[in-house]
């Protein structure tokens, strides 16, 4: 038996991947590659399942076919990498296996290579109970498993589907640089010593906004690619520090172009993908109606459950909590009363404090009992009823408050009950386009401006007098004041994202193809004229030649798969993930580095506590 490595596969070229066998090879002679999944010995005949990347076949051993590779395979243990040539046949009489592929087939095998042996594993393949970190530290065990197998293949196919789609409509695909200027656009910009120029950096891109920008200058016209993006931020369980877009930019198009297109471009991917048929037009709505619907800018909307609007019927009121508040609003549930256990409305009170929420006020509706029935007078709970549209039997929550956390505390509240109660119906696939985002959002406790999308974002034309307005403002000296901060973040951008079951997949705006806006939309952001030309300097000179008006959209790649492979993480759609410590366990990075290459980056290290 063959136990060590050859220079050349001694067996030949593999003929067929394993998993494609079917009846219609019967008789061929094959040549197969992979490891043993299985063994298993009946009585002097050897079974063995053969795994490659697209399934299992069953292989047979028998001293009658071929004493020496029957022999051999007495010492077969799993996961030996091993090749074997043999002939097709059919199972025996009521043997077919229905649960794979391959199961009315086998393969009788005349030759035998053991190319390498394995060690017993750490952990079973395709156990979803074993310890993720143990899983990512032995990732490439994880790898052979048919889920993740199964979801990189998917993602494969969607990212060849989304080239030809795009191809097919006249965008090149451009790679833009890595290496690249610090330009922050909210996180942390990973960043690269430069051993060449010392004491300068280089910087990993957050997205590749500018130089798809300019490739617009420069008339590429219609331009994607599916990038590699990195970001420096505290991660959550969707997130990764670096991650895979696909990005797109178009030259002498509009917001209902692009709408069109890319809406487009996602159900075909659907249908590809799962087989369903998304119509279109999709759905567009405001991201104002949304937060007040909803209570989110990624609504999932295949459920109801909307919040509605009590603060007219609440003004006034004898309940103080309602009529001290600037905003009342109440989310219904049917049938509530009965299905949602005073329990339960205190595990719900307890989950509402997590985000900022003091309590959680609620109406039996027909019941005249309850705490915030009792603070209000019979019309005024009339009144608060019929406002909401509730029915004897219903439960009615109550947001009071600034609007801003109250929509926040009500829309998360609503997609618990959601998922609590089962209202959320499954094999659907509801696409929404959010639009008409503000283009400013306001932080108080730092007394600045923020883009809500990015600073690239354009204004309505009708709103274009504000920014130049309050900039000329900035500019003699000014500061922002109230009247300020209400016109900015009045002011509407040609914004958009696209939410897919209240997942968002991506977003994108027409973009600022002006220098002179450009800066304008700069110094609203609390940028200096220096720092406008240190930072994005390059990009407003190449918006004095002649710079057409231009939009685009990017979509996160690994979130796409992973929904559309039905996989429940995105790490299992990345071949090697991250933890949600940005550390990579298989390869123990990031880790430290010698003080010679230290000093050959004019680097040194300082590290605090």
């Amino acid at each position: 038996m063959t136990t060590t490595i050859s220079d050349t596969l001694r067996l030949g070229t593999r003929s067929h991947m394993g998993g494609d066998l079917r009846t219609s090879h019967l008789g061929q002679e094959v040549t197969l590659f992979g490891w043993v999944d299985s063994r298993r010995d009946h009585g002097g005949v050897i079974f063995v399942d053969l795994r490659d990347r697209t399934g299992l076949v069953q292989i047979v051993f028998e001293p009658e076919t071929s004493p020496e590779a029957h022999q051999a395979a007495d010492r077969l243990r799993g996961e030996y990498a091993v090749g074997i040539r043999g002939f097709v046949r059919a199972r025996g009489e009521g043997l077919a296996n229905p649960r794979l592929a391959t199961g009315e087939i086998e393969v009788a095998v005349r030759q035998l290579e053991v190319y390498n042996a394995a060690r017993p594993l750490p952990f079973p393949l395709d156990d979803d109970g074993v310890d993720e970190n143990l899983r990512l530290t032995h990732r490439y065990l994880e790898l052979r498993g048919k889920r993740l197998t199964g979801a990189l293949a998917a993602r494969h196919r969607i990212m060849q589907q989304m080239r030809r789609y795009l191809d097919d409509r006249g965008f090149l695909e451009i790679e833009t640089p890595i290496l690249t200027k610090s330009t922050p656009e909210g996180a942390r910009d990973y960043l690269v010593p430069s051993r060449v120029h010392p004491g300068e950096f280089f910087a990993l891109p957050q997205s590749p906004q500018i130089f798809k920008q300019i490739l617009m200058v420069g008339g590429q016209d219609r331009y994607f690619q599916i990038a590699r993006c990195f970001r420096d931020e505290d991660l959550r369980a969707d997130r990764q520090p670096e991650f895979t877009q696909l990005d797109c930019e178009l030259s002498w198009t509009s917001q209902d172009q692009i709408l069109e297109l890319f809406e487009g471009l996602m159900a075909h991917l659907i249908h590809a993908s799962v087989g369903a048929n998304v119509s279109a037009p999709i759905p567009r709505m405001s991201w104002l109606d949304a937060m007040n619907r909803y209570g989110s800018d990624k609504p999932d909307t295949r459920f109801g459950l909307e919040l509605c609007d009590l603060t007219d019927a609440t003004r006034g009121c004898s309940f103080q909590v309602f009529s001290g508040a600037p905003v009342v609003k109440g989310l219904r549930v049917p049938g509530g009363a009965q299905r949602i256990s005073r329990s339960q409305i205190d595990a719900l009170t307890d989950f509402v404090r997590k985000f900022g929420a003091k309590g959680l006020a609620y109406v039996k509706v027909g019941d005249p009992s309850g705490p915030v029935a009792k603070n209000l007078a019979e019309a005024e709970l009339a009144t608060i009823v019929a406002a909401a549209a509730a029915e004897p039997g219903d439960l009615l929550f109550f947001g009071a408050g600034e609007w801003g956390q109250v929509v926040d505390v009500l829309g998360r509240l609503r997609l618990k009950l959601g998922q609590d109660l089962g209202l959320i119906p499954q094999g659907l696939w509801n696409l929404l386009w959010v639009v008409d985002f503000p283009m400013f959002e306001y932080d108080a406790t730092e007394g600045r401006l923020y883009a809500m999308h990015h600073p690239f974002t354009s204004a309505r034309p009708s709103d274009l007098p504000v920014l130049a307005r309050w900039a000329a403002h900035l500019d003699e000296g000014g500061t922002l004041t109230p009247e300020a901060i209400a016109e900015l973040t009045a002011v509407k951008a040609n914004a958009y994202d696209m939410v897919l079951n209240g997942v968002e997949l991506g977003g994108g705006s027409i973009r600022i193809h002006q220098a002179e806006v450009q800066q304008q939309a700069f110094r609203l952001l609390g940028l200096t004229p220096d720092e406008i030309k240190t930072k994005f300097g390059f990009m407003i000179e190449a918006f004095t030649y002649g710079t057409p008006p231009h939009g685009g959209i990017a979509f996160g790649l690994d979130r796409l798969c992973m929904l559309l492979s039905g996989v429940p993480a995105i790490r299992d759609v990345i071949a090697f993930p991250k933890t949600q410590q940005a550390r990579d366990l298989m390869a123990a990075a990031p880790g430290g580095v010698d003080d010679k290459q230290l000093k050959e980056l004019h680097v040194r290290t300082v590290v605090e506590g």
